[in-house]
């Protein structure tokens, strides 16, 4: 019964949101479009300059020279968990929208600029190096920045509009600690994706790595 509810809570938040999420995704799409526009920018030498240690990256892989899964899982999760906390920073001020918006464009033109690259380098192979190297972890990533996004942004509006126009139906400290409380669980959720992008993705490269080189 209490899934039922939190089900139900979490489907009305997105059809009263609907517009929002809708926004986030597109802009998170035109941010990977254009990190793969950026590839085709970059000039001969700076193309040669990061295939090389892209190159070196790789033979570490297959060699089995990285660092180790636990120091992946840790940079990976605190990293992940600053570009949430920062959102969730953000929307609690009433000037961090605009920054909220350009943290979701970043790490669409991140995710589009590594694959873009990849394949635009390594043709097909790049394409499985990509496959194996992002989607992992981002399969749990992806979802929860946008959320989060579109989150941080309805709670913005919310203090916005508690701070000026003082037409909110509901109170704003039991609305902060609910948009607390949705952090905190996305939190969880990036040990998953941390654990993807540690224990599960450096397998799969390096299969995929000693694939190529036969």
């Amino acid at each position: 019964m209490r899934k039922r509810s939190w089900t139900t809570t979490w489907g009305q938040h997105v059809q009263e949101h609907y517009t929002t999420y809708v926004f986030t995704v597109v802009l998170f799409v035109m941010g990977v479009v254009f990190g793969a526009i950026v590839v085709n920018s970059l000039s001969f030498s700076q193309k040669q300059d990061l295939y090389y240690y892209l190159t070196n990256f790789f033979g570490q892989v297959s060699a089995g020279h990285i660092a180790s899964a636990h120091d992946v899982w840790k940079e990976s999760f605190l990293q992940n968990l600053k570009y949430i906390g920062l959102m969730w920073i953000l929307a609690m001020s009433l000037v961090g929208l605009p920054l909220i918006l350009i943290l979701l464009f970043l790490k669409g033109l991140v995710v589009g600029f590594t694959v873009g690259f990849l394949v635009n380098q390594m043709g097909w192979n790049g394409f499985l190096l990509a496959f194996v190297s992002v989607v992992p972890q981002n399969i749990i990533l992806v979802p929860i920045f946008i959320m989060m996004a579109a989150i941080s942004i309805s709670f913005s509006l919310k203090m916005i509009r508690h701070q000026f126009v003082k037409r909110t139906s509901e109170p704003i400290f039991r609305a902060m600690l609910r948009y607390t409380f949705v952090m905190l669980s996305f939190s969880i959720a990036l040990v998953f994706a941390s654990s993807l992008e540690a224990y599960v993705s450096p397998l799969l490269m390096k299969e995929v790595v000693q694939l190529i080189e036969k």
